[in-house]
């Protein structure tokens, strides 16, 4: 039997075992998306603006269903705004765009921004755009890598060193680099198989450089994989295994790394089954992307984490309420979804009886005493306002009327209770049946 297909039966029937053995009670972890189902982290600092693309797995995968990449971004590290699809392989005119949109990376050089693109089982690509929001659109209309081991390419990391030279590295079972030119869309040299493939390698490679050492994080050990990191002082090695950022356990399951450095504090993101698992202890492949912070120890090397912590990092910066505050923008929610359309981009909706937002680090500063949403409605509905807490102290309930229909969008205000200072803010929605309207943003007065 082919290794390859031998290691993914093995791994499937690993994952049924996790599933099957975990009740879904116990499941307390909360993935930073919880919207859309996410994975393949790729965080990227720009602009005082952290830029999160993802893998896109579809609400009724069962198996691997990709077909396009989000977007997200944060200014505070707890609230995550999302931007909708900001690319697919319908842009890659060389593909076959029904499935294999697997894990992305984005890099800025000289204010382009590349975004490097595996096609599972049909090569890596480049899209680019002269703004991290996109429209990304490729340069090449062909496959950046070409070798003869496409099954083989994925997962890409790019990484500029400090004398101006670029890297592409990917691959699985083995790692894989070459050096990019400077218009950051073709290479030079060859393609090398790295001779001292870090210790627990798998897949994922995510390629850093931080105070003179240079990192190789990737999804480390199966099965479980956690995430694991060596060390170098090159760029291409040699490869000295250090240990793991995020330890394999049995909760743990398959993963992918993205590290950053963001206002004086480091994360590491990754991925888990978390959120399908408050849903069903059915096994489908439908996963969420984890963050948390790191520490750093004085030698360079990274302290470990046994696994995601319940609460996640504490927030660096806040919410300004009095400007316009996107509906998708968020820290935790249950039960709601989003859409977009060209008109009004993306929204939240699937809004049922009791489900709720919760945005953190709001500074409404000296006092707010009045709230505004924009709404569209069939049958109408309420959002409770509540301090803190879905429990918390109820400053006052917006009714939203019926606006003739969910695409007819009306402004609605209601008066709070007056409130000053830095709180968390929780949308509770009230109202009989489903889909009670879809919520576009919010402010504060």
């Amino acid at each position: 039997m082919n290794k390859k297909i031998n290691y993914t039966i093995t791994f499937c029937l690993f994952l049924v075992a996790v599933f099957n053995g975990i009740a879904q009670s116990t499941i307390k972890q909360k993935p930073i998306i919880q919207t859309k189902y996410t994975a393949d982290p790729a965080p990227m600092v720009h602009n005082d603006t952290v830029f999160l693309y993802t893998s896109h797995d579809e609400d009724d995968a069962k198996g691997f269903k990709m077909i396009d990449w989000l977007l997200y971004t944060s200014t505070d590290m707890v609230n995550w705004t999302e931007h909708g699809v900001v690319a697919s392989l319908k842009d890659f005119s060389w593909v076959k765009p029904d499935n294999g949109a697997w894990a992305i990376q984005c890099i800025e050089r000289n204010g382009k921004f590349y975004l490097y693109a595996p096609m599972h089982g049909q090569g890596i690509g480049v899209l680019v755009s002269d703004s991290p929001y996109g429209p990304f659109k490729d340069p090449l209309g062909k496959r950046l890598i070409e070798d003869n081991h496409l099954w083989n390419d994925i997962d890409p990391s790019p990484f500029i060193d400090d004398d101006g030279q670029a890297y592409l590295y990917w691959g699985n079972p083995d790692v894989y680099y070459v050096k990019l030119n400077k218009d950051m869309i073709s290479t030079s040299g060859e393609i090398v198989k790295e001779p001292t493939k870090p210790k627990n390698y798998q897949e994922g490679p995510w390629m850093y450089k931080r105070k003179g050492h240079y990192y190789m994080s990737y999804a480390s050990t199966c099965c479980p994989e956690g995430i694991g990191y060596a060390m170098s002082n090159s760029p291409t090695g040699p490869w000295e295994y250090k240990g793991m950022v995020v330890e394999a356990s049995e909760k743990t399951r398959g993963n992918h790394p993205g590290i950053i450095d963001y206002k004086g504090k480091s994360y590491v993101f990754g991925h888990s089954y978390d959120l399908l698992k408050r849903e069903t202890t059915t096994f489908y492949e439908r996963r969420s992307v984890d963050m948390d912070e790191i520490i750093y120890n004085p030698d360079g090397t990274i302290q470990t984490l046994p696994y995601w912590s319940v609460d996640g990092p504490k927030a660096v910066g806040t919410i300004n309420p009095f400007k316009r505050v996107e509906g998708e923008t968020m820290a935790w929610s249950e039960g709601v979804k989003s859409d977009a359309t060209t008109e009004k981009g993306v929204f939240v909706t699937k809004i049922d009886n009791n489900d709720y937002i919760e945005v953190q680090a709001v500074d409404f500063n000296k006092g707010a005493k009045r709230f505004q949403v924009s709404a569209a409605s069939i049958k109408g509905g309420k959002i409770e306002i509540r301090l803190d807490t879905k429990e918390g102290e109820l400053l006052g309930v917006c009714d939203i009327k019926s606006t003739g229909g969910l695409g007819t969008w009306k402004e609605f205000n209601s008066k709070i209770k007056k409130i000053k200072g830095v709180h968390n803010v929780v949308f509770v929605f009230k109202g009989g049946g489903a889909s009670l309207f879809n919520l576009d943003w919010w402010m504060f007065k």
